[in-house]
């Protein structure tokens, strides 16, 4: 179905959810950014909230988040506590303009809180701003999910979820610090269906330690049988220079490139036969899910979750790390728990890091988007474009990518190649020493 071309997948790539992405980001930005952006915020502007919960009951040793364990309940207490404040905060700013339509939690693990402290964050949300109508999703582990998280999850209205699933595999789980027996996810599906969830996610891996195209398949079949309306499946990045704890993984027993292409191949071909669409590069999704829809009509969108339908410009981020995405910057809140809490308490926005988009950037970050959304995207006005068409031709020759005038196309042949095709409209990358994860 796809040909290998080693030599186009050699550069580690961006996962580009954002442009510029997070490895340019600096710190001549600061609070006073997010003040001065919070407050142009236009009266009916629709945006997007997510809160981050940077802990876990169990650290997983692939696992880039930004989490840590939530081994005491002081801890969890006081990050709570301080985020309600945010919550205010960040309302404050806004003074009453901006229209929140969705709401997402993420991690680290959300139920990593316990389910009253959940409602506490859901409820301070609600009653600061302007989101009666909001789409609420929220990330799931299965380990320590239980019926009382199911029934706040009911209460407060959450209608998406995404289990962090990875493999059916026990060797495999071993083997990567995430041992969850197939009987606990599925008793964890359940529960989220009778909680009233429409729309559920699982993500999986490819290139585990140990992973053969057999037990890759198996996996797939597990889920499938599960019947979950979207999956992400996304490809293991091993980066332990930059994730300590990837240390603990066996490196030696890792699928070699070629192997890690066939199975982007063999889990895009069992999940389209199995009647799921093939949204973007990663992302799989029943006919019938709102995020399918959007990948026929041409409405698909690119941002901090991956895929998405979410049409907001706007997404403000509350917790440590996480950011804020504006049509004219990316701003960031401390990374450190520890300096967050500091800011917060002492009545300060946390940003820390970030920077401001320019109209290149933002005319750069939209091109990337539809190529990588809608597989086509013009690119008249580029100061770069002879530049890019130089950095493309390696796969125009090979038939992965047309022109038309000053408009470009992947090739349907071209879906493992989208992030690097992508990468030729990055002028950062070119000159950039930071290491990213492998192109497939």
């Amino acid at each position: 179905m796809w040909s290998y071309h080693p030599e186009l997948l050699a550069t580690p790539v961006p996962r580009y959810t954002s442009f510029p992405t997070a490895a340019e980001f600096g710190d001549a930005v600061g609070p006073a950014d997010l003040a001065s952006t919070l407050a142009a915020v236009e009266v009916d502007a629709p945006l997007s909230l997510y809160l981050h919960i940077p802990y876990c009951h169990e650290i997983c040793w692939y696992c880039g988040c930004n989490t840590g364990a939530a081994n005491r309940s002081g801890r969890l207490s006081a990050y709570v506590q301080r985020l309600t404040e945010e919550i205010d905060l960040v309302a404050h700013h806004l003074r009453g303009n901006g229209r929140v339509a969705r709401i997402a939690l993420g991690g680290g693990s959300p139920n990593a809180l316990s389910p009253e402290q959940f409602e506490l964050v859901m409820r301070r949300v609600r009653d600061a701003f302007a989101c009666n109508d909001a789409i609420v999703s929220i990330e799931i582990d299965p380990r320590g999910f239980d019926a009382p998280w199911a029934e706040a999850m009911w209460r407060q209205g959450v209608t998406r979820a995404s289990l962090g699933v990875q493999t059916f595999a026990p060797d495999i789980q071993a083997a990567i610090g995430r041992v969850q027996p197939a009987e606990h996810i599925a008793r964890t599906v359940s529960l989220l269906r009778g909680a009233g969830i429409d729309s559920l996610n699982f993500d999986l891996m490819y290139g585990l330690p140990g992973q053969s195209a057999e037990i890759l398949a198996d996996s797939i079949d597990q889920a499938i049988a599960l019947q979950p309306d979207r999956l992400a499946v996304f490809g293991y990045a091993h980066v332990p220079h930059l994730l300590p704890r990837q240390r603990r993984i066996d490196s030696s027993a890792l699928p070699d490139a070629s192997a890690r292409f066939d199975q982007a191949i063999q889990a895009h071909g069992q999940l389209t036969a199995a009647g799921y669409q093939a949204v973007g590069f990663d992302h799989f999704a029943l006919p019938g899910d709102t995020l399918a829809t959007a990948a026929r009509e041409g409405t698909l969108r690119r941002n901090f979750q991956g895929f998405t339908e979410d049409q907001s410009d706007i997404l403000i981020g509350l917790g440590a790390s996480a950011i804020s995405a504006f049509p004219g910057a990316l701003l960031q809140n401390e990374k450190n728990a520890g300096r967050w809490h500091l800011r917060v308490g002492n009545g300060s926005l946390a940003t820390a890091r970030g920077l401001r988009r320019s109209a290149t950037d933002a005319q750069r970050g939209r091109a990337i988007e539809r190529l990588l959304c809608a597989g086509a995207t013009d690119l008249a006005g580029l100061p770069d474009l002879a530049e890019i068409r130089e950095r493309l031709a390696p796969f125009a020759e090979r038939n992965l990518v047309s022109w038309a005038g000053t408009r470009l196309t992947l090739a349907p042949a071209s879906l493992p190649y989208a992030r690097a095709v992508a990468a030729t409209l990055d002028p950062y990358r070119h000159n950039s020493g930071v290491r990213f994860s492998s192109a497939v």
